[in-house]
């Protein structure tokens, strides 16, 4: 089949400009702040991004729909172009307080070290790259003197990552039919909660922005102040885990805002259909449906592995601390959120031990419920796998003749389901393994000796699943190599690998028709 790059043009178009508004909205947030220098660098950024969706629409406006084919391109290249474009304000702003050319009532602050960084235009990439794909690894050394319109920007899109920039695109330009669908579903999401893709999204956001609303308040009464609360409410439920403290939640040392903190990452861990079927009174849903079972099941079970290996170091005082970072981290790390409370790493010299460590890449390799705001293979796949290659082995002792099913919680899959979701499923699991040992291998041919394996298995794992936790190697100091390999491995994990595969393949057919 042949691409309609017209139509990914025409839908990459409508997505820039979305994005564009939320530039626009930032402008905002700089005034109320009394951050007046920020305000045309988010004018200018929010004038680019939108001329160049502009434009893109304009040209393409008479493409037909997007077919299944256009839509995967479309997911593929929007969020590398969003990534890309998004870090626009990391750049101007750094070099508008560098230069600074207001006069005083603009309130431009001495140029931090913090903020010098993104003067180098491939931090700001990382840093808007790890916020829309709601990762959270940055090059912020010490996020409390970034400016605050730059906190907001980060929170901003985590928040809408979280989501997805296509699903919010969907929703505000409301147009129903079969191109709405193929995007939405381009995105890595296949259930409904109504028949209209349209009300979907709507139902999706009205969900969304009624959680992030509880978890400020949450965090208000935990003891966090209101800027605190809103950012690491956004940045808590997408599952981001960008902080305005360079130490995170740990900035608190408080066990009432950590505790406070979890059932917010759980509820990022749960599919927004079984949100809505919850909100409506359907309570069953917490034990009945398969994924968020096993949700509450992996989050038990490697809390209590993660208590006995912590417990086996002696590194924290009392049994309740080691617990509640235990719990604390593993449900970080699942979730994807990647809050923390504690040092994992630091760089080169160990803290956890290697077991600790790799529980938690095993946590971030699963993720949590598809449908819902992590990344990582999600648990459903890892069933799937689990379940279908005990299927194929009892498959050995049956006659070939016989009538076979899988039953996967309410489901029953008749043989062809079974192979046809177990081959999706394994394809896509061992392209996450190549990519990740592809990241290793950039990782340990760019960096010194010195850095623990585990530690660069954790680092790209995180990135890849997009987590945001890190053992002390990401930074602005990496070399180029490892920076932009981080980058690539937060794209392809949020986009679940297939449709970075597609837009591959359609560039090197492209190239071929060429030659």
């Amino acid at each position: 089949m042949r691409v309609h790059y017209r139509t990914v043009g025409r839908d990459l178009g409508r997505i820039l400009q979305v994005v564009s508004l939320m530039l626009l909205v930032s402008i905002g947030v700089a005034g109320i702040n009394g951050e007046f220098y920020a305000m045309p660098t988010f004018a200018i950024s929010a004038a680019a991004v939108g001329g160049v969706g502009f434009a893109l629409t304009r040209k393409c406006r008479a493409a037909p729909d997007s077919g299944k084919l256009e839509a995967m391109v479309t997911a593929a290249t929007a969020w590398g172009a969003v990534g890309l474009l998004g870090g626009l304000p990391f750049w101007l702003l750094a070099w508008t307080i560098t230069v600074d050319p207001f006069p005083a009532w603009a309130n431009t602050p001495p140029i931090a070290d913090t903020v010098a960084v993104f003067r180098q235009p491939l931090n700001g990439v990382f840093e808007s790259t790890s916020g829309f794909t709601s990762t959270g690894l940055t090059m912020a050394s010490v996020e409390g003197e970034l400016p605050r319109s730059l906190q907001w920007w980060r929170s901003f899109t985590e928040w809408i990552g979280g989501v997805g920039v296509i699903v919010l695109t969907v929703a505000i330009l409301a147009r129903p039919g079969s191109g709405s669908l193929t995007l939405y579903e381009s995105e890595a999401r296949s259930k409904k909660i109504h028949p209209s893709v349209v009300s979907t999204v709507t139902e999706i956001w009205k969900i969304y922005l009624g959680i992030t609303i509880a978890g400020i308040l949450l965090f208000i009464l935990a003891g966090m102040g209101p800027w605190d609360a809103i950012n690491h409410a956004m940045t808590g439920i997408s599952t981001g885990g960008f902080s305005v403290h360079a130490d995170s939640i740990g900035h608190y040392d408080s066990p009432l805002v950590e505790y406070a903190v979890v059932p917010v990452m759980v509820a990022g861990s749960i599919a927004f259909p079984i949100h809505y079927l919850i909100l409506k009174g359907e309570v069953r849903n917490f034990y009945a449906d398969i994924q968020t079972r096993w949700v509450f099941i992996w989050f038990t079970v490697g809390t209590i592995v993660l208590t006995a290996l912590l417990s086996s170091t002696g590194q924290y005082a009392t049994f309740e601390e080691t617990f509640r970072i235990a719990l604390f981290q593993f449900v970080s790390a699942t979730s994807n959120a990647g809050f923390g409370t504690t040092t994992i790493g630091d760089g080169t010299e160990q803290v956890w031990s290697a077991g600790s460590t790799l529980l938690l890449c095993l946590g971030m390799l699963t993720g949590a419920a598809a449908g819902s705001t992590v990344g990582g293979l999600k648990l459903i796949r890892v069933l799937i796998l689990l379940k279908g290659t005990a299927w194929q082995i009892r498959s050995v002792f049956v006659p070939t003749s016989a009538v076979r099913h899988l039953r996967l919680g309410k489901r029953t899959l008749e043989q062809n389901q079974v192979e046809k979701e177990y081959t999706e499923a394994a394809v896509v699991f061992v392209l996450w393994i190549l990519f990740l040992m592809a990241g290793v291998a950039v990782f340990l041919w760019t960096l010194p000796s010195a850095y623990p394996v585990e530690y660069i298995i954790f680092e790209v794992m995180s990135a890849q699943s997009t987590v945001g936790l890190d053992a002390g190697i990401t930074g602005p100091a990496m070399p180029t190599a490892a920076k932009t390999m981080l980058i690539f491995n937060m794209w392809i994990g949020r986009l679940e690998i297939i449709p970075v595969a597609v837009l591959l393949g359609a560039v090197l057919r492209r190239l071929d028709g060429y030659t």
